[in-house]
């Protein structure tokens, strides 16, 4: 014989909880922030850093090649020490430098002839690549035992392209950005440089802080993600435990709504989802116990007395007669129970739902008013109807035609002396509709009064009577999901008054 072979167990997966996954998510953030950091710092900073210093070089020769351009005299006169520019235009020099017009702070700006030689600098640059013997000075003269050979290449490649941009570098790692352009149709060439080391220093100073400020935010997003994961998880926290004890039978717990995020609305959801299951299981109970309690009795008969048909009464037809007729009875009896149990379970439970329309109920009333007329008939009693022409409503007709027909059955079965009872109808000036249904009988006490709409309450002077004991508390049922106001009003020997009344709904009132 075959044996099935067992199944391995599956094996829980492990995961990472959603605290963990938080604290990894923003470790994560962090080291992209870092990385980020450290790539502007060793990689996009200096590029964009000398951008902007090119920028600013270009700026500073324009301004200048433009001074030279609007220029009508003479910019360059001979002396006994070489060319230099003529004094007049270097006042104008002088006045764009205090202006803000020429900006010269940490530059080095000369200009030379076509014979490459440098006319005059203006020196504020320590130290210059191109001019290392020079001091800082402002029109100072272009001497020639101040000049290199470094600077006469760049003049003339200034010359030879029109333009030029550079950057110097020397052997101990200082660099020097340098800038051309040509002035006076070419008769004059412009230099206007500045030092980079500037940027250098920076990314030392970033570097060695790069570590420091790892280690700080490492820190500081630890624990602020240890802290938000707790305040963010400890909600969702409540709500599992809720769960849990939900599944182990506790419908009663709660969780207290904390915030207005989605959160909190999921907190709403459980408890509404909560207080349905409890809903649902207290009617599945009641369900039962009905069951068990009330069809037993029946049921009891119907065998009791099937089986003594079938043992003893066979040959005796008139008491296999009675006991089959109290069969019919009990099944009857127990046809009825069954339909007011799974009635009142549907409507209780919100399976069967109210379908509202527009009606009239004076006109309901009338139609079922005319399915008592024969047994009052017979029974000699009398049904008055009090209804205006008209008494618009906003109900669901059905429904409330079953709620019309357990109160009229309760009327007929506490009817007075007189044997009548009564059924009416009245609209209110704010649209709402009223129907009563009154008896003359005997009336109910004030302390059974509060019990009426309980399920399977009968009163003391119902003892007896035929009925299931849940008409009341179906239309009870019926009424609550309408959201009407409905009771009743009773004296001792002064009958009752059962009533209900209908909200205008949409569009309605007076």
């Amino acid at each position: 014989m075959k044996q099935a072979a067992a199944r391995p167990k599956r094996r829980a997966r492990r995961t990472l909880s959603l605290r963990g996954r938080l604290m990894l998510f923003m470790s994560l953030i962090v080291a992209a922030t870092l990385l980020l950091v450290g790539l502007l710092t060793t990689r996009f900073l200096p590029r964009r850093y000398n951008d902007f210093i090119q920028r600013r070089l270009a700026g500073q020769c324009g301004v200048l090649a433009g001074m030279l351009n609007a220029s009508e005299a003479d910019i360059s006169r001979r002396t006994p020490w070489g060319l230099e520019l003529n004094p007049d235009f270097w006042q104008q020099v002088n006045d764009s430098i205090r202006s803000g017009g020429l900006d010269v702070r940490g530059l080095c700006i000369e200009v030379s002839d076509q014979s490459c030689l440098p006319i005059n600098y203006i020196e504020n640059l320590q130290p210059c690549l191109l001019h290392p013997g020079a001091g800082s000075g402002f029109g100072g003269l272009g001497a020639p035992d101040r000049d290199t050979q470094e600077a006469r290449l760049l003049r003339a490649e200034v010359f030879e392209k029109g333009s030029l941009v550079r950057v110097l570098t020397t052997s101990s790692g200082s660099q020097q950005m340098v800038v051309g352009c040509l002035a006076r149709q070419g008769q004059y060439a412009i230099l206007v440089s500045t030092s980079l080391a500037q940027i250098g220093e920076a990314r030392v100073v970033l570097k060695s802080l790069l570590l420091f400020v790892a280690v700080l935010l490492g820190v500081f997003a630890v624990a602020g993600t240890w802290l938000f994961s707790r305040w963010f998880t400890r909600p969702l926290t409540e709500l599992s435990g809720a769960a849990r004890q939900m599944a182990q039978g506790n419908y009663a717990v709660r969780v207290e709504p904390r915030r207005a995020d989605e959160v909190g609305r999921l907190a709403e959801d459980f408890n509404q989802m909560a207080g349905e299951v409890a809903v649902a299981s207290q009617l599945q109970r009641d369900l039962l116990a009905n069951v068990s309690h009330d069809l037993r009795t029946p049921l009891t008969l119907i065998k009791g007395y099937a089986e003594t048909v079938r043992d003893l009464t066979g040959g005796d037809a008139a008491r296999r007669t009675e006991q089959l007729n109290i069969i019919v009875d009990e099944t009857d009896r127990l046809s009825a129970l069954v339909n007011s149990v799974l009635e009142l379970s549907k409507v209780s439970s919100g399976t069967e739902k109210p379908q509202p329309v527009r009606f009239d109920l004076s006109q309901l009333c009338e139609e079922v008013a005319e399915r008592y007329q024969a047994v009052c008939e017979r029974a000699g009693y009398r049904l008055l109807l009090e209804l205006p022409p008209s008494c618009p409503a906003y109900a669901d007709p059905a429904m409330l035609e079953r709620v019309l027909h357990n109160f009229l059955g309760n009327a007929m079965q506490h009817l007075g002396e007189d044997g009548v009872f009564i059924l009416r109808t009245a609209l209110r000036p704010d649209g709402t509709a009223r129907l009563e249904v009154e008896d003359h009988g005997p009336g109910i006490p004030p302390d059974e009064l509060p019990h009426l709409f309980d399920r399977y309450y009968r009163s003391r002077s119902d003892a007896g009577r035929a009925g299931t004991g849940l008409g009341l508390s179906i239309s009870q049922a019926i009424l609550r999901s309408h959201g009407c106001r409905f009771g009743v009003q009773s004296e001792p020997s002064k009958g009752s008054i059962f009533w209900f009344e209908l909200p205008p709904g949409p569009g309605g009132g007076g």
